[in-house]
């Protein structure tokens, strides 16, 4: 069949990439671009509450049919919420808590089942695990994949792969304009716009931009936290609803905030210090957090047949941040200086300045056959990923006493000191084979093997190499279309070069694995559905999170057992439920030894911290949101998120005690539970939302900084008026 002019015969992306793959030196070049890729089933018929449709077991399909517990959040649930941020989009995610930020790895920052997630973020498959605040205006939905996910996806954590799916162009013109205004200064106006070019083009755009203020403030300047973020999606689709089909992606992302590290606390009762006031802010009008994202994706989707299919993505990132914080005091006021007394010696906080640089190629063929009386569903990949990471302190344009204190600007690096340089190539093969060996029953058999070459600016250790395999296998009974029942276990690992740290003898890459007993249902016609997962995680070479810290090995092995359930979709016409429950048991089994990277001293934490819950770990956390339309016209909605109290503590050091006591004793914030409610009336070409925030003004403590030395709390009572126009 000859190519027509509206049918041009363009050649796959993968065989592109794969005619010239010198990509270290291609990676060497391309830095100031930027990315944005996409995944969904059909955009034009959006889901509810309950996804029909994710890309995050890498081929697309029923999130019913992955042996592994997936928790998804649709646009429909993020809209409803009036949710801006990825963090405030999580909060829908049952067993996930937040770490404040500190130490290089502020940003977003989630503990999952326990585990750190700043090693599992992914936007439309591909890491995106760079530390800078997220935004949702671009996203169809986010999927959470629980359990180890390294055959999937590379190196990881135990707890579980965050995935941002983007939006990409619908066949349909459709435009809509949002302004939305509330307390505290919230502003915020998106723009979504949908234009078909011709039966086989299509250009989607998605603009923002957010401004909002805080209930907390500095009592000496009158200085808040805030939020200043804008953003810009654009998705150009080539030849779609063809056998080739192209996607070039553009993404763009700018924060500029002043950030909040909350409230110490109190060494004589280990809760937060109650010296100063909830709403007191010790940061000033000089502090900063500043961020430029920006990323370009290139997506080929080429049918082979009916039953088989190629996809691959080259992405180029690049994702600049600096900031300057000030940490809380438990004796010293906030001050127009943005500076902390030690003696005669003013401290400024805490500064950075980071560009990390990403060049990503993907490529996955699928496919579907017949063999020796089996069907099989069949995954093959090839990974290749660049990185070059900059990061240092910034230049004191000041002094260092409280006459002349530090003054600190965005981007402008310390001249003196070490800056920490990384640079990583890495490598991956992977492949999958899911078997329906008899009538209902299904086996799913998967291996990866990872090669990463890291070099870094440390004078200990400049070099390490990592050659791993990753494993995922599971059985799975279908006794009918509506249920699902699966035995997985899956395992995954991490160096440190994910933190771009390293001790003077390279320790074991940290190992991971999971297993998980669970049962899906799809209800009422499949409008709802309903899951259940009991399991257990254990990690070895637990590594710590912060950058600043010289003990790099948190826990020689840590385990989680946890049991969740949920549920998603409809329940009537009218009635629409998303909810989750985690209980969750996570314990330190054995503490690590950790060798000082200047010294070679070998130092071990306490034999009392065998046996403790773990670090920011609640053991129950709690959501539900639900809405009922009264009308054609008319909705109200509501919902509650709960968790339990949480510990911070190093682990690697003395065991947290109160007073002269030998009791475990950690620092810690209490459980809460916090109410939110939503009405709307919603006409064909224009709607009204009313959004409540912490419906009871409840005092809470959202964020805990893991270490232990301070908390944020939550937002109080707020009240959001958004207005859509569609056309």
């Amino acid at each position: 069949m000859k190519p027509s002019p509206k049918h041009p015969r363009l050649l796959p992306l993968s065989a592109m990439m794969l005619a010239g793959l010198s990509l270290p030196a291609l990676a060497q070049e391309a830095t100031k671009e930027l990315p944005t890729v996409n995944v969904q089933a059909d955009a034009d018929k959006p889901d509810g509450y309950r996804a029909t449709a994710t890309r995050v077991g890498k081929v697309l399909q029923d999130p019913h049919d992955i042996p592994q517990a997936v928790t998804t959040i649709t646009n429909t649930l993020m809209e409803e919420q009036q949710v801006g941020s990825l963090r405030e989009a999580l909060r829908n995610v049952s067993g996930l808590s937040f770490n404040a930020a500190e130490g290089g790895r502020s940003g977003d920052n989630m503990n999952l089942r326990g585990f750190y997630t700043f090693g599992d973020m992914y936007l439309d498959g591909i890491r995106d695990t760079a530390q800078y605040n997220r935004e949702t205006f671009n996203y169809e939905q986010i999927d959470v994949l629980r359990g180890a996910g390294a055959m999937l996806f590379g190196r990881g954590q135990a707890g579980g792969v965050i995935n941002q799916v983007s939006k990409t162009p619908l066949r349909i013109e459709q435009y809509k304009l949002s302004g939305s205004v509330g307390t505290e200064g919230y502003q915020e106006v998106t723009a979504d716009l949908n234009k078909p070019i011709n039966a086989n083009t299509a250009l989607r755009i998605n603009l923002m931009q957010r401004d909002e203020g805080s209930w907390r403030s500095n009592p000496a300047t009158g200085a808040e936290p805030e939020i200043h973020r804008k953003g810009v999606g654009i998705s150009l689709g080539l030849n779609l609803h063809t056998d080739n089909q192209f996607w070039l992606n553009h993404y763009w992302l700018k924060t500029d905030d002043n950030p909040d590290y909350g409230n110490s606390f109190s060494t004589a009762t280990r809760r937060v210090n109650q010296n100063f006031a909830t709403d007191t802010f010790w940061g000033t009008d000089r502090t900063f957090d500043k961020s430029d994202t920006r990323m370009t994706t290139l997506v080929n989707e080429y049918r082979i047949s009916p039953d088989s299919q190629l996809r691959s993505q080259l992405r180029i990132a690049d994702y600049e941040r600096s900031y300057w914080a000030r940490t809380p005091s438990d004796t010293q006021a906030p001050n127009a200086q943005a500076l902390i007394l030690n003696g005669a010696t003013a401290n400024g906080g805490p500064t950075r300045v980071s560009d990390y640089e990403t060049v990503t190629l993907q490529s996955d063929y699928s496919t579907r056959f017949k063999a020796a009386g089996m069907q099989h569903e069949v995954l093959v990949g090839v990974e290749y990923l660049y990185e070059n990471a900059f990061r240092h302190g910034l230049r004191n344009l000041g002094g260092t006493t409280a006459g002349n204190p530090p003054y600190y600007a965005p981007y402008d690096a310390a001249t003196t000191g070490t800056a920490t340089r990384f640079k990583s190539d890495s490598y991956a093969v992977y492949a999958q084979d899911t078997v329906e060996f008899i009538p209902q029953w299904k086996a799913t058999l998967g291996l990866r093997h990872d090669i990463m070459d890291a070099n870094y600016s440390s004078a200990t250790s400049p070099k390490l190499k990592f050659n791993e395999n990753s494993y995922r296998a599971a059985l799975s009974y279908h006794p009918g279309g509506e249920t699902h029942y699966y035995l997985g276990w899956s395992d995954s690992f991490s160096p440190t070069a994910d933190l771009y740290q390293l001790t003077v003898t390279p320790q074991p890459a940290e190992r991971s694995e999971v297993v998980e007993l669970g049962a899906k249902w799809l209800l009422l016609d499949g409008d709802l559905a309903f899951r259940a997962a009991l399991y257990q995680a254990t990690k070895e070479w637990e590594r710590n999170g912060d950058l600043e810290s010289t003990a790099t090995i948190l826990t020689r092995k840590r385990r989680t057992k946890g049991l969740e359930l949920e549920l998603a979709g409809r329940i009537t016409d009218r009635w629409e439920v998303f909810s989750g429950i985690a209980l969750m048991d996570a314990r330190i089994l054995a503490i690590a030894q950790n060798i000082n990277a200047t010294t070679g001293v070998i130092t071990a934490g306490a034999d009392g911290f065998v046996g403790q819950r773990a670090r920011n770990t609640p053991a129950y956390t709690l959501n539900l949101w639900t809405t009922y339309k009264l009308d054609e016209r008319w909705k109200v909605g509501g919902g509650v998120e709960s968790k339990g109290e949480r510990f911070g503590y190093v682990p690697t050091g003395a065991l947290p005690t109160l007073g002269t006591g030998t009791a475990f004793s950690p620092n810690t914030i209490p459980g809460y539970l916090r109410w939110d409610a939503m009405v709307s009336y919603e006409r064909k070409d224009w709607s009204l939302r009313l959004n409540v925030k912490n419906l009871f003004d409840k005092l809470y403590w959202d964020q805990l900084y893991d270490n232990g030395s301070f908390a944020v709390p939550g937002t109080r009572r707020s009240a959001t008026l958004t207005a859509e126009l569609k056309f």
